[in-house]
């Protein structure tokens, strides 16, 4: 791989909730489609770079670190520099809405799940944000 692979893997309630408090809405649901999301994003950032903001970061379990790259992302850092730190893996950018302002144009790919989820939130999932991409040169 010649470039830096900038994907982002995440999970929206059935009107696009991301967030509501500082957590997923759903956190902690038992139910089937939630548990089996949570493996789902484990088991495809395995052996990747994750980055996200010191918040999200504070949230991953301690099994999390022993198979991928996990570092912590701020507002004052350029995306630029950041990525250029793993040129040729594949980085998945977690956090939400204030990450994914910044690192949208540079994410090739959007993993995202529409979970069974329809109450509060206080966080959206932006359509635009799929859109924002660079023109590679």
């Amino acid at each position: 791989m010649s470039h830096t692979v900038v994907r982002c893997i995440c999970a929206i309630g059935q009107s696009g909730q991301l967030g509501l408090n500082g957590h997923l809405p759903w956190e902690g649901n038992p139910g089937r489609p939630f548990v089996e999301d949570v493996a789902r994003f484990f088991e495809i950032t395995k052996g990747h770079v994750l980055l996200a903001g010191p918040k999200t970061i504070g949230s991953v379990p301690k099994f999390a670190f022993e198979d991928r790259t996990i570092d912590v992302i701020r507002s004052s850092m350029r995306p630029e520099d950041v990525l250029k730190k793993y040129h040729g893996r594949v980085v998945f950018i977690g956090g939400g809405p204030p990450v994914w302002d910044v690192y949208a144009p540079f994410i090739e790919h959007w993993d995202v799940t529409k979970l069974p989820y329809d109450g509060p939130a206080d966080r959206w999932f932006k359509p635009e944000w799929m859109v924002a991409a660079k023109k590679k040169p």
